[in-house]
């Protein structure tokens, strides 16, 4: 009897065994088939990603991010072997969240969430295909997905002002003498300037990364695994501004002999890797010893198993929400209009206007489908303006990007100082003008005789006018979402200023764009071929 009740259980339990097999690879193949849609029907996304990891420093590490990812689940092979996976349907919520957050991205041509977008699609594919259990056994390799993101430059200008604060006060501290203006500053030995590769993004967003998968796998309290994602976003920061003061004041004791070339970047990262290495040793000595590999919450939720048909019916409407925002876009896609932006010509005093060359100054604005730039003068004053005109907003033609701007960091004669906004007078009431105040890069002790520039920037969008670049951005997406067309220019009109002037520059300068506005609009208005 005892051996007949033996023989019971143990084909039992291979029966459960094979059943449970069964179920991982019915729903194994129903994740293949969800990842390799979202793959294909978002590849533009996807490649997009893989290209900025590819040309960028800053997030090469990237490449490694779904193989630690697939590591980490590796981890978890034990417990995921206890888990029965399930059709979940709340997940679909979050496909079609992911579907739309990503449609809003294209529509506004905002690369940032629509890669953020893809990514919370991926993990809501899991989480549909396999079920909360499993979801919550691999919790942490699913977060860790969206490090494969490349975002987080849009901090460089904060922390590169950051870094020139602290180094102009550390080196007066230190005894010496600092003339700063902007991001540039000269000390007696020479010139130095703050630029992107100073600013210490790269480092910030690799510690982090590195920071938070340190912590996952030393420590099992949330606390401690917090305050270390916090030390190791606060450390790269304090450590880049030392590392910046420190260059500086190598380049200066060594008579400009060190520090001052490729070796400069050399120091950085040696000193960075120092400073890594020293925050993991220290952390090392609070870890905490591993949990069982599987959770009692694991334990409970294996217990709950689905049927096989549900998974079906979940696969067909993930699979249809996947496949909703690509289709929705690719009907709303028009053909590429011919540009052709004419002179504007204003009532009133006669201005005469003469076509620049390529030598003189000009934003940046790598995407543009079409581009005018032209200096008007009259008693003589001369203003310039420049137009940047977009058809269609695309991933690499987009009127409002990280790439469009007014001065290069790298820019070798000019530096942009300031920017604000500035009410347009005479104009529409609440209409307001951006102004930047562009300078001159400091040469030998000061900036010489060169006169700097003022600028006013306006953001042009189907026939309406704004100084805000995410407000633009915004009616780029409602026009789209509403079948609109989404035309879209930017606008400068800049003139050169003696020390002292600026002010009077700008008023100059809002003179003549309140006088040349009705014009522009007409201009931009006429810009696509085929329009009255």
């Amino acid at each position: 009897m005892a051996e007949h009740s033996s023989m019971t259980m143990q084909t039992s339990g291979l029966a459960a065994g094979k059943d449970l097999r069964d179920a991982w690879r019915r729903h194994g193949v129903v994740l293949t088939l969800l990842w390799l849609g979202l793959f294909l029907g978002y590849r533009d996304t996807a490649l997009g990603m893989q290209a900025i990891w590819e040309r960028s420093e800053t997030f090469a590490h990237a490449y490694l991010v779904l193989p630690i990812s697939c590591w980490l689940v590796w981890r978890q092979r034990a417990a995921l072997a206890f888990i029965r996976p399930t059709g979940w349907w709340p997940a679909l919520l979050g496909l079609g969240a992911g579907g739309l957050l990503w449609l809003l991205g294209e529509l506004g041509a905002f690369n940032a969430l629509t890669q953020y977008a893809f990514v919370i699609m991926l993990v809501s594919a899991v989480l549909a295909a396999l079920g909360p259990a499993v979801g919550w056994a691999i919790a942490f390799p699913l977060a860790f997905l969206f490090f494969a993101v490349p975002a987080g430059e849009v901090a460089m200008p904060q922390l590169m002002t950051w870094t020139a604060d602290f180094t102009v006060a550390a080196l007066r501290l230190s005894g010496l003498p600092v003339y700063r203006e902007g991001l540039n500053f000269v000390i007696p030995s020479g010139n130095w300037s703050v630029v992107e590769a100073c600013s210490g993004v790269r480092y910030l967003i690799a510690s982090v990364m590195v920071g938070t998968l340190f912590a996952y796998l030393n420590y099992r309290s949330l606390r401690r695994r917090l305050l270390f994602v916090l030390v190791a976003l606060l450390l790269p920061v304090l450590a880049n501004w030392v590392r910046a003061y420190l260059i500086v004041m190598l380049g200066h004791l060594s008579g400009n002999e060190l520090a001052t070339g490729a070796d400069h970047l050399i120091y950085g990262w040696v000193f960075f890797g120092v400073v890594m290495f020293a925050m993991f040793m220290i952390g090392a000595r609070w870890s905490e010893p591993e949990l069982p590999a599987l959770p009692q919450a694991a334990r409970a939720a294996a217990a709950l198993a689905g049927s096989a048909s549900r998974i079906w019916w979940v696969a067909a409407l993930s699979a249809a929400l996947i496949a909703a925002a690509p289709l929705w876009l690719r009907a709303q896609e028009r053909g590429l209009p011919v540009v052709h932006l004419q002179t504007p010509t204003a009532d009133g005093p006669a201005w005469e206007t003469h076509k620049l060359d390529a030598s003189e100054w000009s934003p940046t604005d790598p995407g543009a489908d079409g581009r005018l730039h032209l200096r008007y003068s009259r008693e003589q004053r001369d203003v310039g303006l420049y137009m940047a005109f977009y058809a269609s907003q695309r991933a690499e033609h987009k009127l409002i990007s990280s790439v469009n701007t007014l001065v290069r960091s790298e820019d070798p004669q000019w530096t942009l100082e300031q920017r604000q906004l500035v009410p347009l007078r005479a104009a529409a009431s609440d209409l307001q003008a951006l102004r930047a105040d562009v300078a001159p890069r400091l040469q030998g002790h000061g900036r010489g005789n060169a006169e700097s520039m003022v600028l006013l920037q306006l953001y042009w969008v189907n026939g309406a006018w704004t100084a805000e670049a995410r407000r633009a951005q915004w009616w780029l997406v409602r026009d789209r979402l509403l079948g609109r067309s989404d035309l879209g220019a930017t606008v400068v009109v800049y003139a050169r200023s003696a020390e002292g002037q600026r002010d009077v520059t700008q008023q100059q300068l809002n003179a003549f764009l309140v006088q040349h506005l009705p014009a522009l609009e007409r201009s931009l208005g006429r810009a696509v071929e085929g329009r009255p």
